[in-house]
């Protein structure tokens, strides 16, 4: 029953436009206001609470938030919802669940007993597995509010229980109801098995407390208005969840209706302008959605736009197969900032998010800051993205991390920070002592001489970081400088002599190729095999018979301390 007139393509960024923006944001933006939307202008994600909150589902955060920005840019105000679909029942156990500080456990280690006992209940009748949250819903829904707060995203988060228990779904459900064989016609085209007896609505028994999809009458007119049921067994998948075969009666707020009328309802309720979401629900979701809104509802749907799914170090998200990482988990390898600018990027491509390759979008975010403060040459459109986006991504990062930094500098662009390069800083995490790792940065030129306080504090706590993401990939950064003393060994004469001979090679001065080169040429000289030359090195810098790149390592750690070192002298 689609009326073809009124379709709009969800994929608003991948069709021809008149308009020439270079951030995608402003081109949402611009489609948004060409309706002329009451105040406040509303955007809307959601997420069905069913497990672990992972990177993948920030997507529809900061893409929202993007166009809000550029909206309030504008002069307009915004408000950005956030649903949680908590009212869904719980189809299946998941492998796999975390608990509030975002740490991974198998089902094995909560109360797997108590979900299984649960399976068709709604999230929030579902009790924590563990024991911290009202509800299974409440649980994973406070790591998705976590997650917005930690990038500075300032959501309104909405529970769908909430909304149907206080009533602002019900007379929207009413209309539904009233008008079903209308909807049990356009539901038609988008589902099979829709028969005669079809009823948008799943009451909660209150037997077994298990959605249920079968509905045997409809009284509109009593106060308030009911339904009655009966508790059939429900399709999940390839499983069947049982019904208690209890027959009775619910009123609109003990229940919900199915995801292809309810995601049109919390449009109309919310008053929604714009809802950006992935690829899935273009082909499926969104046709039905926006026939639902305009011959049921007779709403205007939201503007639409589709987002490209992006994996994780080449896979997709899985929680089943431990393929996923959280927000809490990124931030503790990069800033808010840098993750802030990945999503910033073309939300009409796919891409990858390598933790195995993260210095490749850290040194692409630096790469941007420069540009923005014309510290380095780029082309035409690089300069117009970084002009245009930077700021976006910076100064809500610099929210998140409170008004003021420590030494009382005011967060926000600033020409006067400092990034270290990021396996730069992952050298210098190979030592503990702090100040260490700030003399080798200014003995490097990393840190100027006249900089601020609080842009060598800022600089170094890169460091931690990109020590994090050498310990969690185990690369060639992910081992620990002996500097305290001198580790054990028994090196023969020709490698003691070929020692001293690279310790006098890198006392003249030399660059990190230039050193690894020559230490190839130094073996050679002595006659020493390269690979025990290269592992006498291991051994005096990491006790380990392995490590980085011998030559780069050795030249960003302070000169006098490598020289003492390969003469055993400290």
């Amino acid at each position: 029953m689609s009326d073809d007139q009124n379709d709009e393509s969800p994929y608003t960024l991948q069709r021809e436009t008149d308009t020439d923006h270079v951030f995608w944001a402003d081109t949402v933006a611009d489609r948004v206001l060409e309706r002329d939307p009451d105040e406040p202008i509303v955007i809307k994600g959601g997420i069905s609470p069913s497990g672990v909150p992972h990177l993948g589902n920030v997507n529809e955060l900061l893409r929202g938030y993007f166009v809000a920005e550029v909206l309030r840019e504008r002069g307009h105000e915004v408000r950005q919802v956030f649903t949680a679909d908590d009212r869904d029942p719980l189809r299946g156990l998941p492998r796999t669940l975390c608990d509030l500080e975002g740490n991974l456990v198998d089902l094995g280690e909560v109360d797997a007993g108590a979900l299984g006992r649960n399976l068709g209940a709604p999230y929030t009748d579902i009790p924590d597995p563990f024991g911290c949250c009202d509800s299974y819903g409440e649980h994973f829904s406070t790591i998705i509010a976590d997650s917005a707060d930690a990038v500075d995203v300032p959501i309104e988060l909405l529970s769908n229980t909430d909304l149907y228990e206080s009533g602002e779904l019900e007379d929207v459900t009413r209309f539904v109801l009233e008008n079903r064989e209308r909807a049990r016609e356009v539901l038609t085209e988008y589902q099979d098995k829709v028969d005669d007896d079809y009823v948008p609505f799943n009451p909660i028994c209150e037997e077994c407390g298990k959605v249920t999809e079968t509905v045997t009458s409809v009284d509109i007119d009593a106060e308030p208005p009911t339904v009655e049921y009966e508790c059939t067994d429900m399709d999940a998948g390839d499983q069947t969840i049982d019904g208690c075969g209890h027959e009775g009666t619910a009123t609109l707020r003990e229940g919900k209706m199915p995801w292809r009328f309810e995601w049109p309802a919390q449009w109309q309720v919310l008053g929604v302008d714009f809802e950006p979401f992935g690829k899935d629900h273009a082909e499926g979701s969104w046709p039905s959605g926006q026939d639902v809104a305009h011959n049921v509802l007779e709403i205007e749907p939201p503007v639409p736009m589709v987002y490209e799914w992006f994996t994780l170090d080449g896979e997709p998200f899985s929680s089943s197969a431990g393929n996923v990482i959280l927000v809490s988990d990124v931030l503790e390898l990069l800033e808010p900032e840098v993750l802030r600018y990945f999503f910033a990027k073309d939300p009409a491509k796919a891409r990858d998010f390598s933790i195995e390759r993260l210095d490749q979008l850290v040194d692409e975010f630096d790469r941007l800051e420069a540009i923005y403060f014309d510290e380095i040459d780029a082309d035409e459109d690089e300069t117009a993205f970084a002009k245009r986006v930077y700021p976006l991504v910076v100064e809500g990062a610099a929210e998140a991390a409170g008004p003021e930094s420590a030494s009382g500098h005011e967060e926000g662009p600033s020409e006067e920070r400092i990034r270290l390069p990021y396996t730069f800083a992952a050298v210098l995490g190979m030592t503990d002592d702090p100040d260490l790792r700030e003399e080798i940065a200014r003995r490097e030129g990393h840190i100027p001489v006249d900089a601020p306080e609080w842009a060598v504090e800022s600089a170094l706590e890169r460091v931690e970081r990109a020590r994090n993401w050498a310990r969690r990939t185990e690369n060639e950064f992910d081992y620990e400088l002996k500097r305290s003393e001198i580790p054990d060994h028994d090196f023969d004469e020709a490698t003691e002599d070929a020692l001293a001979d690279l310790a006098d090679f890198i006392e003249e001065g030399h660059e990190p190729d230039e050193i690894q080169g020559e230490i190839f040429e130094i073996a050679r000289r002595h006659d020493v095999d390269v690979g025990e030359f290269f592992g006498a090195g291991y051994r005096l810098f990491f006790d380990e018979e392995q490590g980085p790149k011998l030559g780069s390592f050795l030249a960003k750690v302070d000169q006098s301390f490598v020289v003492d070192r390969l003469r055993r002298e400290r």
